[in-house]
Protein backbone atom coordinates (compact mmCIF):
# COMPACT_ATOMS: atom_id res chain seq x y z
CA UNK A 1 0.00 0.00 0.00
CA UNK A 2 1.50 3.73 -0.96
CA UNK A 3 0.16 4.95 2.48
CA UNK A 4 1.79 2.31 4.12
CA UNK A 5 5.00 3.01 2.68
CA UNK A 6 4.78 6.63 3.22
CA UNK A 7 4.31 6.10 6.75
CA UNK A 8 7.31 3.93 7.24
CA UNK A 9 9.39 6.05 5.09
CA UNK A 10 8.01 8.63 8.09
CA UNK A 11 9.26 6.07 10.76
CA UNK A 12 13.12 5.26 9.31
CA UNK A 13 13.31 9.53 8.87
CA UNK A 14 12.31 9.64 12.62
CA UNK A 15 14.57 6.85 13.39
CA UNK A 16 17.50 8.44 11.69
CA UNK A 17 17.31 11.83 12.34
CA UNK A 18 16.80 10.66 16.10
CA UNK A 19 20.62 9.50 15.99
CA UNK A 20 21.47 13.02 14.84
CA UNK A 21 19.64 15.38 16.85
CA UNK A 22 18.16 13.63 20.02
CA UNK A 23 15.35 15.12 21.26
CA UNK A 24 16.49 18.27 20.25
CA UNK A 25 12.72 19.39 18.96
CA UNK A 26 11.52 19.09 22.47
CA UNK A 27 14.03 20.90 24.35
CA UNK A 28 12.48 24.56 24.55
CA UNK A 29 8.82 22.84 25.48
CA UNK A 30 5.48 22.72 24.69
CA UNK A 31 5.25 26.65 23.42
CA UNK A 32 8.94 25.41 21.51
CA UNK A 33 7.30 22.46 19.95
CA UNK A 34 4.20 24.32 18.85
CA UNK A 35 6.52 27.29 17.16
CA UNK A 36 8.16 24.50 15.40
CA UNK A 37 4.74 23.51 14.09
CA UNK A 38 3.82 26.58 13.07
CA UNK A 39 7.03 27.62 11.14
CA UNK A 40 6.27 24.59 9.14
CA UNK A 41 2.86 25.40 8.33
CA UNK A 42 4.11 28.98 7.88
CA UNK A 43 6.19 27.52 4.72
CA UNK A 44 3.53 25.52 3.49
CA UNK A 45 0.89 28.09 3.57
CA UNK A 46 3.25 30.80 1.80
CA UNK A 47 3.99 28.16 -0.51
CA UNK A 48 0.46 27.09 -1.54
CA UNK A 49 -0.85 30.90 -1.15
CA UNK A 50 1.63 31.71 -4.00
CA UNK A 51 -0.05 29.30 -6.13
CA UNK A 52 -3.45 30.08 -5.30
CA UNK A 53 -3.41 27.35 -2.57
CA UNK A 54 -3.80 24.71 -5.11
CA UNK A 55 -0.96 22.26 -3.23
CA UNK A 56 -0.30 20.02 -5.71
CA UNK A 57 0.37 22.70 -8.49
CA UNK A 58 3.08 24.13 -5.19
CA UNK A 59 4.16 20.44 -4.78
CA UNK A 60 5.16 20.40 -8.27
CA UNK A 61 6.90 23.63 -8.59
CA UNK A 62 8.66 24.03 -4.71
CA UNK A 63 9.72 21.91 -2.38
CA UNK A 64 6.30 21.98 -0.53
CA UNK A 65 6.43 18.08 -0.41
CA UNK A 66 9.40 18.54 1.92
CA UNK A 67 7.71 20.85 4.32
CA UNK A 68 4.63 18.29 4.13
CA UNK A 69 7.02 15.83 5.09
CA UNK A 70 8.60 17.14 8.18
CA UNK A 71 5.33 18.77 8.88
CA UNK A 72 3.65 15.10 8.72
CA UNK A 73 7.27 13.93 11.04
CA UNK A 74 7.16 16.60 13.63
CA UNK A 75 3.22 15.66 14.38
CA UNK A 76 4.38 12.24 15.01
CA UNK A 77 6.79 13.26 17.13
CA UNK A 78 4.18 15.25 19.40
CA UNK A 79 1.53 12.76 19.22
CA UNK A 80 4.16 10.18 20.85
CA UNK A 81 5.30 12.89 23.48
CA UNK A 82 1.97 13.26 24.78
CA UNK A 83 0.45 9.42 24.04
CA UNK A 84 4.29 7.93 25.55
CA UNK A 85 3.24 6.46 29.14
Amino acid sequence: NEVDNIARGDVAALISKGKSYGDSWRRRGGVGAFMMLARKWDRIENQALAKGYDVFEACRDTDMLDDIRDLRCYLLLVEHEVTKK
